[in-house]
């Protein structure tokens, strides 16, 4: 109860400290000082209010739980593959900002440049409560380094993001329904990563979903690994399959989520990123590529909690 209560009791005292401030600088003479600190101050509480505003709208089932993202690549291409490796730094450096970790368990690289897709786990308070705003495509407009004649080309990338259970472990999963896969890393890790098959894949074949891990020397604990991430999609594909049918009964028609971007970035003619739900924009595309995406994300919960979106 104290991490959600003293953030609000330690905003209740820097308003309070704040109004003694503001009533002794009113009976001085000032310079512009004081004016300029309770400014900054007042800003400086309007942040913590606002943070704590949108911790109040992460009440889904599973907000609190940490992340798992996956990325891939789509149409475009060496270039498609360049955005996957965007995105990811972008949202590394978004987990950094907040304190979180960030574990990369499996890539794959394009054959050019960049990566074909790439699964991580970002381990913080609200991790996927967050960051389940960014499931869905990205489009990136811009002169593509690796065309010669300096044209634009648009790319796609999909992000998908799930929460990683604790309950995973009361799933059960019969032996029969698995084909696993052991193979020679191939992201670098020294030579014990590459003279042994550490690297595991691990195929569900009634619902064809599959899941590599390669990042550990050890394959038992990257089959341990590879076998929590089956299992958190395994819930997702559930819960989505529900969310269906719940749909279908109320007769809604939902788009296919490929091909319907929720978000631009356009680094050329313009400088720009949208996200196309909430109509949120800013034309700083190199902050959000640094992980500047908090006005994205808050946008989002937003959004989601008027339209009843919200998981």
């Amino acid at each position: 109860m104290k991490e959600f209560v003293e953030p609000w009791l330690d905003l209740g005292k820097k308003l309070e400290d704040l109004r003694v401030f503001a009533d002794l600088a009113s009976e001085e003479e000032d310079d512009g000082s004081y004016v300029e600190e309770i400014e900054r101050e007042l800003n400086e509480a309007k942040a913590m209010l606002e943070s704590l505003e949108l911790s109040t709208l992460l009440g889904g089932e599973h907000d609190r739980s940490d992340a798992i993202l996956e990325i891939n690549a789509g149409a475009g291409g060496t270039e498609a593959c360049d955005w996957v490796e965007m995105l990811l730094r972008m949202y590394l450096r978004w987990a950094e900002r907040r304190g979180f970790s960030a574990e990369i368990i499996d890539s794959l690289e394009g054959d050019v440049a960049g990566l074909k897709n790439v699964t991580a786990v970002i381990r913080g308070l609200n991790a996927y409560g967050y960051l389940q705003a960014e499931r869905g495509v990205h489009r990136l407009v811009r002169i593509s380094p690796f065309d010669a004649n300096k044209r634009r080309h648009t790319s796609f990338a999909s992000v998908d993001i799930v929460p990683e259970l604790a309950e995973t472990d009361d799933i059960e999963v019969s032996p029969d329904d698995l084909k696993i896969d052991t193979f020679r890393a191939s992201s670098a890790g020294g030579q014990h990563v590459n003279k042994t098959d550490s690297a595991v894949r691990i195929t569900h074949v009634p619902t064809g979903l599959v899941v590599s891990c390669q990042n550990e020397r050890s394959q038992h604990r990257n089959r341990d690994m590879a076998l929590r991430v089956l299992k958190a999609r395994l819930l997702e594909l559930e819960r989505r399959e529900n969310e269906a049918k719940m749909a279908q009964m109320r007769g809604e028609q939902r788009a296919i989520e490929w091909g319907n971007q929720i978000r631009s970035y356009v680094f050329q003619p313009y400088t720009m990123v949208k996200d196309h739900r909430t109509g949120a924009e800013t034309g700083d595309v190199n902050a959000v590529a640094d992980g500047g995406i908090d006005m994205f994300i808050q946008a989002y919960l937003r959004w989601a909690a008027s339209n009843g979106h919200k998981e």
